[in-house]
């Protein structure tokens, strides 16, 4: 292939953003009725805007809800059972990667979280991770607490969800 068959320009109507550089986009061919069926990215488009990432922290799986009821978080701990896989408690006072003992390059405090406790081999009732999330949370109600689903047979980390989020964070 030569270079010229990429710059080749393509003949259409131009876009300029989310306006067109064409009259009319509908040719005479359409009926109304069609075009009402049909969807436009006319100047009446507006974007959209999304998550604002300031001040907002957002985490592993489910984070964008809002916190989850003992209802739920035992819905997806019965999950992890069911699946095989091993629950596990993690709790950080800042939640996230920071850098507070070292300014190097590529050194991060924070990559890792504190275990609550040893992961719960033979867990087979989510009652009992429960019973350790409350101990957590009132052990330490400043920090935020996750949960962690092991997969033995996979050697690897299956699933990682937010428990707890603290009202008042240390700054980072």
């Amino acid at each position: 292939m030569s270079a010229g068959t990429f710059a080749t320009p393509v003949s259409g109507p131009g876009f300029v953003g989310w306006k067109s550089n064409s009259s009319n986009l509908w040719p005479n061919t359409y009926s109304i009725e069609w075009k009402k069926k049909t969807v436009s990215n006319g100047s009446r488009i507006h974007c959209m805007k999304t998550w604002n990432p300031i001040n907002n922290r957002k985490f592993e799986t489910l984070s964008y809800l809002p916190p989850l009821s003992d209802d739920s978080i035992a819905k997806e701990i019965d999950y992890m059972i069911k699946k095989g896989w091993i629950p596990c408690l993690e709790f950080d006072e800042f939640g996230c990667i920071h850098r507070a003992n070292s300014q190097m390059p590529g050194y991060y405090d924070g990559r890792y979280w504190t275990l609550w406790k040893l992961p719960m081999f033979g867990c087979n009732d989510s009652s009992e991770v429960l019973n350790e999330i409350h101990e957590c949370k009132r052990t330490y109600p400043n920090a935020y607490i996750r949960c962690l689903a092991f997969d033995n047979k996979r050697h690897m980390q299956s699933m990682a969800f937010i428990i707890h989020k603290p009202n008042t964070t240390t700054s980072t």
